[in-house]
């Protein structure tokens, strides 16, 4: 066992801490789901266009509140049902292209400079597009978006995560279909889906194929499932790093004397530097925290565990980056130096080469700070 002592200097800078000026800020998003952050306006659009007649409303407005709403059950499982109308309207080539080139759009727009985003080809193959195909639409809408931002001012480079759904027999597939496409955008694997029943471990032979061809994976664990997910993830799987995980707190008791005592998995997820990919407003959700105020992120945050802030759904949780860094300044007093740490975490654990890691926190990262530390 070890023992951290709680500490924390959320120092302030010059610069107002509001969501107008959070927005400038230069942010690194890591997990992003394109079939959870569609506007609704193109679902509207989109279902149209395909024919696709079962959309619980008729208005942009009442749509996305729809979503919010429906997704606020306090049951992953639940949560996970509103994908069946993004999805089905990301069946052809128009569909996906636009999505992925609104993504990039909107995420540059809010001071996104750097986001994986993924999505599981699988899902998309019911008007007879091939895995490949999916996933050249998909690349083409990301670059469409991100020449679109520059045109703009804005600048981002969005990487893609393929995904495999833990419910279903295809991870080795889509794990080679990631390293096929890894020179062309792809920068990694994931696996996801209802947690509770189909562990992490189920996948070892795609785990295994990314391992064996030195490529990048990250598995959604923690979430809803608690400390076994995660063991498995960590000791049985050897992921890079933990899609959500925040039921670590699971690991860690808080003495009344403010130290903290790490159990053995949480001790070997902060020394080994495994990032998590918190998710705020969708752990609430999803019930795997009550509130944002009662969200272990600042536990973690205090204790130095690598975390990093995320979206998961833009749509489902009616946020964006800046929202979900603004929600942990007003619920911790988080300061400027803070969301630059955190910011950094998740530059450190992108997918990309270190190099080009390391340019965007020089060249982009810190100096944006710089201006708002003042």
């Amino acid at each position: 066992m070890s023992t951290a002592e709680i500490s924390s200097n959320p120092s302030r800078g010059a610069t107002p801490l509001d969501l107008p000026s959070i927005k400038t800020a230069p942010k690194a998003l890591l997990h992003d789901h394109l079939d959870g952050g569609l506007r609704p306006a193109t679902v509207l659009e989109l279902a149209e266009n395909c024919g696709y007649e079962d959309l619980p409303a008729a208005d942009a407005a009442a749509l996305g509140e729809w979503f919010r709403d429906a997704a606020d059950s306090g049951s992953l499982v639940r949560y996970l049902e509103t994908f069946a109308h993004t999805v089905a309207v990301m069946q052809t080539p128009e569909g996906l292209s636009r999505v992925a080139r609104e993504c990039a759009e909107d995420l540059a727009e809010d001071g996104v400079v750097y986001a994986e985003v993924r999505f599981a080809p699988e899902q998309h193959l019911e008007r007879g597009l091939t895995l490949d195909q999916v996933v050249e639409y998909v690349l083409e809408g990301f670059r469409a978006g991100e020449s679109a931002a520059k045109v703009n001012g804005k600048r981002i480079r969005v990487g893609c995560l393929l995904t495999a759904m833990r419910h279903a027999a295809r991870s080795r597939e889509i794990a080679e279909l990631a390293v096929r496409f890894r020179d062309r955008g792809v920068v990694g694997f994931d696996i996801a889906g209802a947690e509770a029943g189909f562990p992490p471990s189920r996948h070892l032979d795609a785990f295994e194929y990314m391992r064996a061809a030195n490529a990048h994976f990250t598995i959604h664990a923690g979430e809803a499932f608690g400390l076994p997910s995660i063991q498995e993830a960590v000791a049985f799987c050897g992921t890079d790093r933990l899609g959500h995980g925040v039921r670590i707190i699971d690991d860690i008791e808080v003495s009344s004397d403010g130290t903290a005592d790490l159990g053995l998995l949480a001790a070997y997820v902060r020394d080994t530097r495994m990032p998590l990919e918190l998710c705020p407003s969708s752990n609430v959700q999803t019930g795997a925290v009550d509130s944002i105020e009662k969200h272990p992120f600042d536990l973690l945050a205090r204790l130095r565990f690598r975390v990093t802030v995320n979206t998961d759904n833009r749509l489902m949780s009616d946020t964006s980056m800046s929202r979900e860094m603004h929600k942990l300044v007003e619920a911790f007093g988080y300061g400027w130096s803070d969301l630059e740490r955190f910011t950094i975490n998740a530059m450190k654990s992108a997918f990309i080469p270190f190099d080009e890691r390391l340019e965007l926190i020089d060249e982009v990262v810190k100096p944006g700070y710089a201006v708002l530390l003042g």
